[in-house]
């Protein structure tokens, strides 16, 4: 399977990704960091998403640098 096909859209692994995200959200910050991954991740297969594996990974980049920092609020 070639990367584009990998990305192609997939309803069915959109779903199965929120709903694991929704399932690992606890109070937490490392599982709710888990779920916006998760999230971002889902987004590359979402047809109404304009998203490329490169955006993940600076959301992601981005997700783990402010749990670094203590969180949004600092």
């Amino acid at each position: 399977m070639s990367d584009a096909e990998e990305r192609d859209p997939d309803p069915e692994r959109v779903r199965l990704l929120r709903e694991t995200a929704d399932d690992l959200r606890g109070e937490s910050s490392e599982s709710k960091q888990l779920a916006a991954i998760l999230y971002r991740v889902s987004d590359l297969y979402d047809a109404e998403e304009e998203t490329d594996p490169q955006e993940i990974y600076i959301a992601v980049r981005n997700i783990l640098n402010v749990k670094e920092r203590g969180g949004l609020e600092r």
